[in-house]
């Protein structure tokens, strides 16, 4: 088993990161040893985290959540999976102009 998990920051952010051991990481997260991002922004929180049975496919989702919008990445930790779609789609109305 492996998992895809989301920490939210001391600042707010959100850290996406996977691993086969999600107990071990969340203990190098919280003790400053788990990344340079999490250790400048302690304490972190644990907020989502998905189970996938193998480290190729939750390195997959990892790096694909990276690339979601903040907006997407609130929606998927408060189980609003029907709204993902939409906001996969681009919001041009807030484009400042040139």
């Amino acid at each position: 088993m492996a998992y895809m998990y989301i920490l939210k920051c001391r600042d707010g952010s959100f850290y996406v990161g996977s691993t086969r051991n999600i107990e071990n990481r969340l203990a190098q997260h919280a003790s400053g040893c788990g990344s340079e991002y999490t250790k400048r922004r302690l304490p972190v929180e644990l907020v989502y985290v998905a189970i996938y049975p193998n480290i190729g496919e939750a390195f997959a989702a990892e790096k694909q959540v990276q690339n979601w919008s903040r907006r997407k990445r609130i929606a998927l930790i408060e189980g609003r999976f029907s709204d993902l779609p939409q906001l996969a789609r681009k919001d041009f109305s807030r484009e400042r102009p040139h």
